[in-house]
């Protein structure tokens, strides 16, 4: 019975492999489509000749040549030297930070630190609008810090070269601010010189004779809202005298709005140095809602008025009237300038107003030099019973009010000269 069964099974098997007929002729058309004509002849009797398509080159020697076309291609263009405009031209790299870095929480506590930014010349901006403002009056920036990179990309690059770029995650910067509503970029920058910063042309064009003294203010807000009004209205400088807050603290910055860097600022100045800043023939006027002799030197009563007087000065009451032990004579002890209501016409020279703060209010120095080149008290009349006026306001009112002058005086010579 096993005899049989193997003969079967030898007869079931193929001596040689057999290959279907169908299956050669699919592999020629195959072939045969993927193979490009070289004339292609329509029933017509028309002839087309088709171009050859050149040879495949190995991959190696393709990207070469390819690279060496590119290479070719914008050598005529450009030179080598070219400014990159783009961040993947200039090859910039940033840095990632951990969360909770503690050396980056230390230095933002450091640079928030006024001895810090006096002693290193570092200070701190927050907000895309405000490190704008600043490259483009020519700040130095250092490092900065965002939290997404299309935050950097919006900066222009050929300020970024050299710049430690540092990411960070948003919830970092949340610590570190103080903003309700953090951007996501903060930038620590050296401290700006008045002297080497490029302001707007506009601001320089519209800038009046006139100047701003900054004495005793303390508030931040204030200072940043006056430094505002300052550069609004045309002021050629702001000179801070030492007892005021730093004008590059973080909150004076914020309220500031980029003020810093449309005007002018001299921080931290004595007051002997004072005039050294001022231009020649400045009359310095001093705001002052009442002082000690308003009322005997104004024509009418402060009844009638409505000038208020400042509380502040009453310490001075005493020290009115010092009686000379060899004469036997009396003698003012404060300086006597003159007290003028604020619209009355103080802008015939070149002028400088001192504000004082709200709460030490102005210096005995100001006082001095007010009298010293001929300056007056300039008084804003305000209702009887009412306290003065907050710092930022009264230095607006009195700004806006030179600028209004002087802006009379450019239109009276202007139409003397067409009558000419």
């Amino acid at each position: 019975m096993a005899a049989p069964a193997r003969g079967v099974w030898f007869t079931m098997r193929p001596l040689l492999p057999v290959v279907q007929s169908w299956d050669v002729e699919a592999r020629r058309w195959v072939r045969a489509l993927r193979r490009s004509p070289v004339k292609v002849v329509f029933p017509s009797g028309e002839v087309v000749e088709r171009k050859r398509a050149p040879a495949k080159q190995p991959r190696k020697a393709a990207s070469e040549a390819s690279s060496h076309g590119q290479q070719q291609k914008q050598t005529p263009q450009g030179s080598p030297s070219q400014t990159p405009n783009t961040w993947e031209e200039s090859g910039l790299r940033y840095d990632k930070a951990f969360s909770g870095d503690r050396r980056l929480s230390s230095v933002m506590t450091i640079v928030k630190s006024r001895p810090f930014r006096e002693k290193e010349g570092k200070i701190l901006l927050e907000g895309r609008r405000l490190i704008a403002d600043a490259l483009k009056a020519g700040a130095v920036p250092k490092v900065f810090f965002f939290s997404r990179l299309e935050y950097i990309k919006e900066l222009p690059v050929d300020k970024l070269k050299g710049v430690s770029l540092i990411k960070v995650k948003f919830e970092d910067i949340k610590d570190w601010s103080d903003l309700v509503m953090p951007q996501g970029i903060m930038g620590i920058f050296a401290k700006p010189d008045h002297v080497k910063m490029t302001y707007p042309k506009t601001q320089l064009h519209h800038s009046l004779p006139l100047l701003l003294i900054c004495d005793n203010l303390r508030d931040p807000g204030n200072l940043g809202t006056i430094l505002r009004s300052a550069a609004g209205a045309g002021c050629s400088k702001v000179l801070l005298t030492k007892g005021c807050v730093d004008a590059w603290e973080p909150k004076v910055l914020r309220a500031g709005m980029g003020a810093h860097f449309q005007v002018p600022i001299i921080n931290n100045l004595e007051w002997k140095t004072v005039p050294n800043y001022l231009p020649p023939d400045t009359r310095v006027y001093v705001a002052d809602n009442c002082g000690l002799y308003a009322q005997a030197q104004m024509s009418y009563k402060a009844s009638d008025s409505g000038l208020a007087c400042d509380r502040r000065f009453l310490k001075f009451r005493k020290y009115e009237e010092e009686e000379d032990l060899e004469t036997g004579a009396k003698k003012g002890w404060l300086p006597e300038a003159e007290v003028q209501s604020y619209d009355s016409d103080w802008t015939e020279a070149p002028a400088a107003v001192v504000i004082g703060g709200e709460t030490h209010g102005v210096s005995l120095e100001s006082l001095q030099l007010a009298e010293s080149t001929g300056g007056k008290r300039l008084l804003i009349p305000v209702v009887p019973g009412v306290d003065s006026l907050n710092s930022a306001m009264a230095a607006s009112i009195l700004l806006f009010e030179g600028k209004r002058q002087l802006r009379l005086k450019a239109e009276h010579l202007s139409r003397d000269r067409s009558y000419h």
